[in-house]
């Protein structure tokens, strides 16, 4: 388990942003995935290396050059490099990279997450440096510990840290990747079943916050049958049936004063969520089934339709976060019967995305993934239908877009 802990801290949180494809595709961690190889040092220092692969077959109707027939493109969705380390019996420290698959530019490595870790007590932590916020699960199971493979392209609308895939001082940026430059303070009561985190951040730069007010961010989650084991305040969408049967309910809310719109039409950002997972091992060696719900309301107060307007279009630079509900449930059955090196799970998932004085949007899912290692060896066949995927990120009340299938063939590997 040590071992197991040290891996899925590296590997674990991705949560990306890469949309638009052509409308928009997720770039975008829990358990099984850390091991990877652990050098130690003496009793107390040690570091381990780990690496994370993502890619797949992505064909959309009506997403060809010429606007009529289906798209057919090979994606690298994710290739990461994992470092984690101890220098200290209570101070840890975490190192991961992403390379970025440019279309134009080349590609590039950036840094992801590098945290100082100073964990005193189950009940008292804190982190510090760019790191994931403490937001919905979505986010902290990033792409490589969600239960589905197309949890950002397909789903709810973004955190702002998630809006962007690089760090950007112009006022279109609060974060990359789901990450922020921040501290995040987090522990777990009551033999670890009520969890919390609560972190302050940099959030948007300059544009609309030019005052520099921080980003602040809570989550809170209890586990009413097992406890979910994570490193830190991470989390994951599915253990497979291998945590035992699973009831947690957690809340969280981000809020930033000036964290939305432009500088001449600033708003204030508030997003609250609520998540559920619930993972049952049915009797008689009959498999498992697993649900995830999401529900979020994001507001903004102030930032009219009009810059809105010109902050999609392109005319000024600005931050158009989302403003409405939106709502992604998911139902799973991990079959128990092997069929070769891996077992069969087959899925349905909806999405549905209300914004406000904008058109709404869904997505029907269906899926079949064949899971021959946990999170860290994964194949996946998943068919879409909606207008999610052709409406994308534009929340204006112009915005126009088709009903379209489309069809994914991709698998995750993990070291």
């Amino acid at each position: 388990m040590k071992n197991t802990l040290k891996a899925r801290t590296s590997a674990h949180r991705g949560s990306a942003a890469r949309w638009l494809l052509p409308a928009f595709m997720a770039l975008a961690c829990t358990p099984d995935a850390y091991a990877g190889a652990t050098f130690k040092i003496d009793d107390t220092k040690w570091l381990s290396i780990g690496a994370g692969l993502r890619s797949s077959f992505y064909a959309q109707e009506r997403g060809a050059a010429n606007g009529s027939g289906w798209s057919n493109n090979f994606y690298l969705d994710n290739m990461r490099l994992y470092v984690n380390g101890q220098i200290h019996k209570y101070i840890k420290m975490e190192f991961n990279t992403e390379v970025r698959a440019g279309n134009n530019t080349g590609d590039t490595i950036r840094v992801l997450d590098a945290i100082g870790k100073f964990e005193f007590d189950p009940a008292f932590n804190i982190w510090g440096g760019r790191l994931l916020l403490p937001t919905e699960r979505r986010e902290l199971n990033g792409p490589f510990f969600s239960a589905v493979y197309d949890i950002f392209a397909t789903g709810t609308p973004f955190q702002p840290s998630d809006f962007n895939i690089e760090f950007k001082t112009n006022g279109t940026s609060a974060g990359a990747a789901g990450r922020d430059q921040g501290v995040v303070l987090w522990g777990a009561v009551y033999e670890g079943r009520f969890q919390y985190a609560a972190g302050f951040s940099q959030g948007l730069v300059n544009g609309a916050n030019q005052n520099d007010d921080l980003m602040y961010s809570q989550r809170v989650s209890y586990n009413f049958l097992e406890v979910e084991k994570n490193p830190g305040y991470y989390t994951s969408g599915t253990y497979y049936g291998k945590g035992g049967d699973i009831l947690t309910l957690a809340a969280s809310n981000q809020y930033q004063y000036h964290g939305a719109g432009t500088q001449l039409d600033p708003g204030t950002f508030r997003g609250t969520e609520v998540d559920v997972l619930f993972e049952k091992l049915l009797p008689s060696n009959l498999g498992v089934i697993t649900f995830n719900g999401e529900y979020k309301n994001y507001g903004i107060t102030g930032f009219n339709m009009l810059s809105r307007r010109l902050v999609t279009y392109g005319a000024v630079n600005g931050f158009a976060m989302f403003e409405g509900q939106a709502f992604d449930v998911s139902l799973m059955y991990l079959m128990p019967q092997k069929v070769a090196i891996g077992q069969f799970q087959p899925y349905l998932r909806y999405v549905e995305v209300m914004p406000i004085d904008s058109s709404n949007r869904n997505n029907w899912e269906a899926g079949l993934n064949y899971i021959i290692d946990g999170h860290n060896a994964r194949v996946s066949l998943i068919y879409n239908y909606g207008d999610l995927m052709t409406k994308g990120l534009n929340y204006t009340d112009t915005v126009q877009g088709n009903h379209v299938s489309a069809v994914r063939l991709a698998f995750q590997l993990q070291i």
